[in-house]
């Protein structure tokens, strides 16, 4: 089998990244739409990730938040996302780096997919990365469904955010993951 030089695997990645920003930065500016939300698993020990030493010690290795009513003040930038949520009861503000994630859903349409987080090696040789051959690409698993913490009420504008690990039983009716390794021929 012939070595992909072009590293299509590392450019679907970034191409997944850039579908979250976009449609994070549309929500910033103009809310969500219709009945959509979203869920974001990321690894919490990820560089650039600032979540509340509480929910860092609860969730060591990953966790995923929803955006769907109680999350304020969303920021997008071309490299993370910052939003303040409620966890028990208590807004926090979380900074998530697009390299940390693992995971998005939307469990409205259902839409949703597994990405590789990238490690700082990857990140500092993005640019390159498209010549440099890899041998470690797995399939991803499909994400856990987020499980829903205590909810403070915050008016009827207001909604969830949710903290959960990446293990769980997959809820009815979930999204159809869509794994890179589907497309590649064997």
């Amino acid at each position: 089998m012939a070595t992909d030089l072009i590293r299509y695997d590392l450019l679907v990645q970034d191409a997944l990244r850039s579908v979250v920003r976009r449609v994070l930065a549309d929500t910033a500016r103009s809310g969500l739409p219709g009945d959509h939300h979203f869920n974001i698993a990321f690894k919490t020990q990820a560089p650039g990730v600032v979540v509340p030493a509480g929910l860092k010690n609860r969730f060591p290795d990953e966790m995923s938040i929803i955006l769907q009513h109680e999350f304020f003040e969303l920021v997008v930038t071309p490299e993370a996302f910052e939003v303040t949520l409620n966890f028990s009861r208590k807004s926090e503000r979380v900074t998530v780096p697009f390299d940390a994630i693992t995971g998005f859903t939307d469990p409205s349409v259902p839409f949703g997919f597994k990405l590789e987080p990238r490690t700082p090696d990857e990140q500092a040789a993005a640019p390159a990365a498209a010549t440099a051959p890899r041998s470690d690409a797995k399939p991803a698993p499909p994400p856990a469904p987020a499980a829903k913490p205590d909810e403070a009420k915050a008016g009827p504008s207001a909604g969830k955010a949710a903290a959960a690990p990446d293990k769980g039983a997959e809820a009815a009716g979930a999204a159809k993951v869509v794994s890179i390794d589907a497309f590649r021929k064997k």
